[in-house]
């Protein structure tokens, strides 16, 4: 019989106004030093202090330029600043902590992790295909990669590449603002803060709109064999910045560089987006990561009035895959849409945990969250938080979460969670969790189609709510192919 959890909460809490931890600036970062640095295990309990999480961070100081603390632009050594501050007091998650009570990180603990140091030569870049359709920016194991990104055909005033490169001092005041450390995620997003050996930098000027998709290609290339203990891990860095009136269309793709995809690696990204008053972003974040990988990945995302924000996720890869999105609403009459579709074929788990914060008046948002979990040993998470503070007055806030489980040992444990302070306002969420129903099979078959046809049709147009929002008819394509092979095996099998 398929397990599942369903955890629903609705309340009204007291109004609170978390705390965010300021921190002075050095320049130069060392965890095991007392006298030459800005922050010293000295400075924290030492009962907060885990030394696995400490040690993690000297390799990954240790694994950047000797110089990089003088020569890394200002908002970089802020950025590693207060991250590494951060990790001082932050243990490695375990299933006791209820933001990792169903999934299981340890086995990146136990293995041996070793930080990509240097960008990757030319010769290991034959494996990348050329990208001729929409401009394109490749990162390679965390790194940027000029030589094989197109970024030719750009509107007057946008800037998409390295921070290193950034000429305009402007734009680099205003990316400086907001590469500050204010926001605190969890301890994946410090490590990344800590290890990012650059940030890329999308920036669009007031009042202009990007026709064409920008494609963000991430590939990992280094990786163990399967079943070994080496562990690269990686930490790309993205910013996007969107002035007053501006909009743009991002395309994330996450992928495995090697032919055969079963590669050993960790890919630990961050993307961070802003919106200015009245700008638009769409978002389509695809993962297809090797299946014996780990991709923890953080999305922080704040809207200013008016502004507009669409998401649209398909993951299939990784053995672990989780993403954390966090949206702050910092304007009236803001515009959400999140739609995610979760694959689990194999020995894999699926978690996405988001949290949006409403706290201006006349506020929209929309969240649809599906997976399909196509294996005994698969499992999806989903932990859905919506939060309609005292002055969220008018909010018109929708939240759904549907599982298909094809399985009889499948597993998918689902928490949507609604807050209310706010006393004006339309809200509500949802959860269901099934197999295909057998009266639709039977419609199929009354009508003379057979049994396996009738699955993949209702298995395909499950997701298919999903994958036709992607705005990108090539991507949409390109994806849909992808899950029908995924998912052809597993119908095959059954």
């Amino acid at each position: 019989m398929a397990t599942f959890t369903f955890t629903p909460h609705i309340g009204r809490l007291p109004t609170s106004s978390p705390s965010v931890p300021t921190s002075s600036s050095k320049q130069k970062l060392k965890f095991n030093s007392v006298t030459t640095t800005r922050v010293s295990l000295q400075a924290s309990p030492p009962l907060l202090s885990d030394p696995f999480v400490i040690q993690l961070a000297e390799t990954l100081e240790d694994s950047l330029p000797s110089s990089s603390s003088f020569s890394s632009p200002f908002p970089l050594q802020k950025l590693r600043e207060s991250s590494a501050e951060t990790l001082l007091s932050t243990p490695w998650p375990s299933r006791r902590d209820e933001p990792f009570r169903f999934t299981d990180v340890s086995f990146i603990k136990q293995s041996q992790i070793h930080p990509i140091s240097n960008p990757p030569q030319s010769s290991e870049l034959s494996s990348i295909p050329v990208e001729t359709q929409f401009a394109n920016l490749v990162i390679v194991d965390g790194h940027f990669v000029h030589s094989i990104s197109n970024l030719t055909e750009l509107p007057n005033g946008v800037y998409v590449g390295s921070l290193n490169d950034l000429s305009s001092d402007s734009v680099g005041k205003r990316v400086s603002e907001f590469v500050d450390g204010k926001f605190v995620g969890d301890l994946f997003w410090s490590i990344n803060g800590v290890g990012a050996p650059d940030l890329t930098v999308v920036y669009v000027p007031a009042g202009c709109k990007v026709e064409n998709p920008i494609h963000l290609r991430y590939y990992s290339i280094s990786g163990g064999e399967e079943g070994s203990k080496e562990l690269a891990v990686s930490n790309p860095r993205v910013l996007v910045l969107v002035e007053n009136g501006g909009e743009i269309e991002i395309i994330e793709e996450f992928l495995s560089g090697s032919e055969g995809g079963g590669r050993y690696y960790w890919a630990n990204p961050v993307l961070e987006v802003v919106i200015g008053s009245g700008g638009k972003v769409k978002h389509s974040y695809i993962q297809n990561q090797s299946l014996d990988a780990a991709h923890i990945k953080w999305t922080s995302v704040h809207q200013e009035s008016t502004s507009a924000y669409e998401l649209v996720e398909i993951s299939t890869g990784g053995k672990l895959s989780r993403h954390n999105v966090h949206i702050k609403q910092l304007g009236p009459e803001t515009t959400t849409e999140l739609s995610t579709l979760h694959l689990s074929v194999g020995n894999q788990t699926q978690d996405l945990h988001s949290s949006l914060v409403l706290d201006h008046p006349r506020a929209y948002s929309r969240q649809l969250h599906k997976c399909i979990v196509a294996n005994p040993q698969g499992q999806a998470v989903f932990d859905g938080n919506v939060k309609v503070n005292r002055y969220a007055q008018q909010t018109d806030a929708g939240q759904l979460t549907r599982s298909l489980l094809l399985e009889p040992r499948a597993t998918v444990n689902v928490k949507p969670n609604l807050q209310i302070i706010a006393d004006d306002v339309k809200c509500s969420h949802g959860a269901a969790i099934s197999d295909l129903e057998e009266t639709q099979l039977f419609y199929f078959q009354a009508r003379g189609i057979d049994l396996e046809t009738a699955r993949k049709a209702l298995i395909f147009s499950f997701g298919a709510e999903v994958i036709e929002r992607l705005p990108s008819a090539s991507v949409r394509k390109r994806v849909e192919n992808h899950i029908k092979d995924l998912l052809n095996p597993t119908l095959e099998r059954s």
